[in-house]
């Protein structure tokens, strides 16, 4: 992903998001009606019910400012495709860890904070191979269903997502630390929350919106009756995707919820390739998207071979062996962003110079 903030564009969007009573229908306006978001801001100064926290945007500056920290906004390409048209879509993402894996194909697997022992050996195996079929894992870092999931994926080798209901920066609960490290190493912790907020209840659907929004497809492991994954579902349901759920005992507060979904429409899958062989015509809409935003990475490269003379390429190249080498040796050995060298090897990669596989390049 070429394409960096620049610093006063950065600083704007940084604002708005911190403007108290701003939300994302009325940043959309602002933006509709004066463009960037630099002119929005000016724009918007006059109707302030309060001014945000300067200390609190300097703040914000310094977490994007550290490795490996981006700020994804709705006007800039490098957007997820299949979120950026959802209803009440985010206007931005704060995104640790690799941007470029939101573009990749995800299912969405949640379910219980209290699952039982085999809701739990469930969605690990499900998570394990949604993962070896090269899928990414979306889940929220709750407690029961989620955390399994995301474990899952890791252990098989896999990459997961975890969308939050605090800023990105927090880890909710605290006992998942490690785990959101290993996330991070992986994958991507994903929020539209500035950093620093705290988790409050009403974040938490808002935060679902996003993970059903991402994914091509939701998974419902267990879930009673009150469950927020049932949220999740519904959003999923009404951006036009997929929904699965898993049966279970009718003896089973925990299956309730996952039989009304059945009830209501949702598909009754008992295997992952069930869940991998639905999806599987559905991936069409990830891939016209990705085949547009490949035709901006590579104007952006503004060189018909982009091995020819362009000092990054240069520097990329030398950095690669034939051994397979990881996305974060190559950031310290070229002192490239994260998000650029994304775009850049994809780009070798369908030119036939760089080979990838588990997340590790080499030359061909």
């Amino acid at each position: 992903m070429p394409l960096e903030l620049a610093l006063d564009e950065a600083r704007a969007w940084l604002t708005l998001l911190r403007v108290p009573g701003l939300g994302p229908v009325s940043i959309r306006e602002l933006l509709g009606r004066h463009g960037g978001a630099t002119t929005a801001l000016h724009a918007a100064r006059h109707g302030w019910s309060g001014a945000p926290d300067a200390a609190l945007i300097d703040g914000d500056l310094r977490w994007l400012e550290a490795p490996n920290h981006h700020l994804l906004v709705c006007t800039s390409e490098d957007f997820p495709a299949l979120l950026r048209d959802i209803p009440g879509a985010p206007v931005a993402l704060f995104v640790a860890g690799d941007p470029s894996s939101l573009w990749a194909a995800q299912i969405a697997i949640v379910g219980s904070r209290g699952a039982t022992s085999g809701g739990l050996a469930n969605a690990r195996t499900f998570a394990q191979a949604f993962a070896q079929a090269g899928n990414i894992v979306t889940s929220g870092l709750a407690e029961g269903v989620d955390a399994a999931a995301h474990e899952g994926a890791l252990d098989a080798g896999g990459k997961t997502i975890a969308v939050l209901g605090t800023g990105v920066d927090i880890v909710y609960p605290r006992r998942h630390e490690k785990l959101a490290q290993r996330i991070l190493e992986h994958g991507a912790l994903v929020s539209e929350f500035s950093p620093g907020t705290p988790a409050k209840p009403e974040f938490f659907p808002r935060r679902n919106r996003i993970i059903a929004g991402l994914s091509l497809g939701t998974l419902v492991v267990e879930a009673s009756l009150k469950s927020g994954s049932l949220i999740t579902a519904r959003l999923a349901a009404e951006q036009g995707r997929e929904v699965f759920a898993l049966p279970g005992s009718i003896h089973s507060a925990l299956a309730r919820g996952c039989h009304r979904l059945i009830r209501d429409g949702a598909k009754l899958v008992e295997t992952a390739e069930e869940v991998l062989e639905e999806l599987h015509g559905v991936g069409g809409m990830l891939a016209e998207s990705l085949r547009r935003r490949l035709d901006v990475v590579m104007h952006a490269a503004a060189a018909p071979d982009p091995r020819a003379g362009d000092p990054d390429y240069v520097r990329l190249l030398a950095a690669l062996d034939t051994e397979p080498v990881a996305l974060d040796e190559l950031v310290a050995h070229t002192q490239l962003p994260a998000a650029t060298l994304s775009s850049m090897l994809l780009v070798l990669e369908l030119d036939g110079a760089v080979v990838a596989e588990n997340g590790r390049y080499s030359r061909r």
